[in-house]
């Protein structure tokens, strides 16, 4: 497999967030309305939990996104068009 240039093609912790408040956007909703459409706390996307106490980058489980994507009626290849393009990923 060729080796990927560092930053390169990788997903990040910022982009899936970065998403997620570019869908609710699409949707003419707060994320904290698309946390409750979702079935999730309303705090759930909040900006402030999106790093952990630690410092660390929480990363959303895949329950919570499928949960989202219910909600909002979002496909995969769908919700892969709300990430920010490759120049604003940085």
């Amino acid at each position: 497999m060729a080796e990927m240039e560092e930053g390169k093609g990788m997903l990040t912790n910022n982009m899936f967030w970065r998403a997620i408040d570019n869908l609710a956007a699409a949707h003419n909703i707060s994320c904290s309305r698309l946390a409750q459409i979702s079935g999730m706390d309303i705090t759930a996307l909040n900006k402030s939990k999106r790093i952990g106490a630690d410092g660390k980058p929480h990363w959303m489980s895949v329950g919570s996104l499928v949960k989202i994507m219910n909600a909002t009626n979002t496909s995969w290849t769908d919700f892969a068009k709300y990430f920010p393009p490759e120049r604003a990923r940085a």
